[in-house]
């Protein structure tokens, strides 16, 4: 089995940023893809990017170029940097992992931009 434990979050101004925290334990070392979801209130879940165990990364085009992705093998932590943020990327985030036949998910943290 697989633990993430997210921090972070909060409110910013548009332009702010944020940074994100995914801290995975138990079987980390089986762990191929962590990604981060978000979902906005009335609004499908939407994918956001991803971080490979080998540290490659995809992005949804909206947030490209403005969030990055990095790991910390050493603390077992994936997180998600968010820079320019704007209002509409006001949702609840989750980092999310795959192991064997189901995925594990992180208790979701509320990300609020708004002047």
């Amino acid at each position: 089995q697989v633990q993430l434990v997210q921090s972070g979050g909060g409110a910013v101004q548009p332009g702010g940023s944020l940074r994100l925290s995914c801290a995975t334990s138990g079987r980390t070392a089986d762990i191929n893809v962590i990604s981060w979801s978000r979902q906005a209130p009335g609004k499908q879940r939407e994918w956001v990017g991803q971080i490979t165990s080998g540290g490659y990364t995809t992005y949804q085009a909206s947030v490209k170029g403005r969030f990055a992705i990095s790991r910390d093998d050493a603390k077992n932590t994936v997180y998600l940097q968010m820079n320019d943020l704007q209002p509409e990327d006001t949702a609840v985030y989750y980092c999310i992992t795959w192991l064997l036949d189901r995925d594990y998910w992180g208790q979701g943290a509320q990300v609020t931009v708004s002047s």
